[in-house]
């Protein structure tokens, strides 16, 4: 009879692991127990561990990620330095969440497909479309159940939450497979997706469970092989770090086939390089001890800067301080007053200014009262220095929409100030070139045009197809499909928007 029993829970879970649910969200499996339960804890823990974190300087357009998955009081402080890696403003159309299966091994990956992940801080959008895109494949057609106790994605999507912008969507994508030949066609299925536009975020931890001083060194050995560049490299690495008969020491990386998809993704293009962020092991938590510890490495994919080229992002050309921002806005503030008492624009004296309020940028002043509009004109394209253009427009602004009657004293002083300076137009003959949150919009069409900037759609939460349809009608004058027959430009614009203190 036991016998019995055995044989039909064998069934029974055989056919738990196999059906595929209909339609389901993924809620969490491990808050409370790899991070707080509770969405204010949860998001003041999180803004710890980015103030604490260690920031890289120089950021550049950043393609991938290697983010730890342990209790974010072990390795969180690491997982925020990967992720500060990343230029705050970076907006990317989809978030590839990969990590190595720690509940079930199947021959292939599984891309989660049958709804969204929920965390805590609420809900994250999947790429259904992308998910079943992969399903085709049959590598990746196997059961999401392989999702639902899996922690390695899970406590990725809280520093998602927190940290980036633009309402990315994800594509979860656990790999079950410990074949070479497998890895190397998965990463050959998600190459089309490999580009600037989305980010991969690869969900791994180190050494496990060896000592304090051998974890340092395996954990060294391991993220050198990395940065390499060379997956044969990474692999002999692997296995000379197993001949070494360390006690403990399980595996020198939990998630190695992640790593190893990752790099077979970037040998291919010769424009990128691994770098490492930081390091630490659950040793150095005051919650851990050095017998038996697991490292964390955060390790970035980014594109390499060639002098005298692009990246193509316009945060990688020009940023602002905490000060030039607020400086900027004053400027344009005082102006404003100034016009309103003295019914003159300020001078300004140039030595004393920033050296990029210098530089011939473009941009638009908007003016809001109430988070309504109150008045927005600016210039695409100047010679002039950025300071005299928001001189200019923030005249203009004020006192010369045509939309608007002039701003009077009473309402200057509940006026909110906004400034977003513009990179150059990009004539795009494909709408799915643009990325929301990331890109304004320019549409001409002979004598007619019309711009809406970058951050409209966002706050309004449109469609690509609603942002061409609002600016086409309200701003160009051509109709809600008249872009289909027009010139349409895209540019980035960077917003500074006033603090009221």
């Amino acid at each position: 009879m036991p016998a019995v029993w055995f044989v039909l829970l064998s069934i029974l879970t055989v056919m738990e692991t196999y059906s595929q649910p209909g339609s389901a969200d993924r809620y969490p499996a491990v808050a409370g127990r790899f991070y707080s339960a509770d969405k204010e804890t949860l998001r003041n823990d999180i803004s710890k561990l980015f103030e604490n974190c260690k920031k890289p300087v120089d950021h550049k357009h950043v393609r991938a990620i290697i983010s730890p998955h342990a209790g974010y009081i072990y390795s969180g402080r690491v997982a925020a330095s990967a992720f500060s890696a990343i230029g705050k403003k970076t907006v990317y159309k989809n978030i590839f969440i990969i990590g190595s299966s720690h509940i079930m091994a199947f021959e292939g990956a599984s891309a989660y497909y049958t709804g969204d992940f929920v965390t805590p801080l609420g809900k994250i959008r999947v790429n259904r479309e992308i998910a079943n895109s992969l399903r085709s494949n049959r590598l990746f057609n196997h059961p999401v159940s392989a999702h639902l106790q899996e922690h390695s994605l899970e406590v990725q999507i809280p520093f998602i939450q927190y940290y980036l912008t633009g309402d990315p969507m994800i594509v979860p994508v656990i790999i079950g497979t410990n074949n070479i030949n497998s890895i190397k066609k998965i990463a050959e299925a998600l190459k089309p997706w490999f580009n600037s536009d989305n980010l991969f975020i690869i969900s791994s931890d180190f050494s496990h469970y060896p000592g304090y001083k051998t974890a340092c060194e395996v954990d060294k050995a391991t993220a050198d092989a990395i940065i390499s560049g060379d997956p044969q490299n990474f692999l002999n690495t692997l296995k000379k770090n197993s001949l070494r008969n360390e006690p403990g020491l399980a595996t020198s990386m939990c998630g190695w086939t992640s790593g190893l998809l990752l790099m077979y993704l970037a040998e291919q293009e010769g424009n990128l390089e691994f770098s490492k962020v930081d390091y630490c092991n659950s040793g150095d938590s005051k919650y851990g001890n050095k017998d038996e510890v697991v490292g964390y490495n955060a390790i970035i994919l980014a594109e390499k800067k060639i002098p005298g080229h692009s990246t193509g992002s316009l945060y990688d050309e020009i940023s602002f301080t905490a000060r030039e921002k607020e400086e900027l806005i004053a400027l344009a503030r005082n102006n404003i007053r100034s016009l309103l008492n003295d019914r003159k624009m300020i001078t300004v004296d140039e030595n004393k200014l920033p050296a990029i309020f210098k530089q011939p940028l473009g941009a638009f002043v908007t003016l809001k009262i109430d988070n309504v509009l109150r008045g927005c004109i600016g210039k695409f394209i100047s010679s002039d220095p950025l300071f005299r253009v928001v001189l200019e427009s923030s005249k203009s602004s004020a006192f010369e929409d045509p939309r608007f009657p002039p701003l009077t004293k009473g309402e200057f002083a509940k006026t909110d100030i906004e400034i977003t300076v513009l990179g150059p137009l990009k004539k795009i003959t494909d709408i799915n070139e643009i990325i929301l949150g990331k890109h304004g919009i320019y549409i001409k069409k002979d004598f007619h045009s019309g711009t809406m900037l970058p951050q409209v759609a966002k706050e309004n939460g449109w469609t690509v197809e609603e942002f061409l349809g609002y600016t086409s009608r309200d701003k160009t004058g051509i109709g809600w499909d008249g872009w289909k027959k027009a010139d349409i430009f895209v540019y980035e614009g960077i917003v500074l928007d006033e603090i009221k203190k």
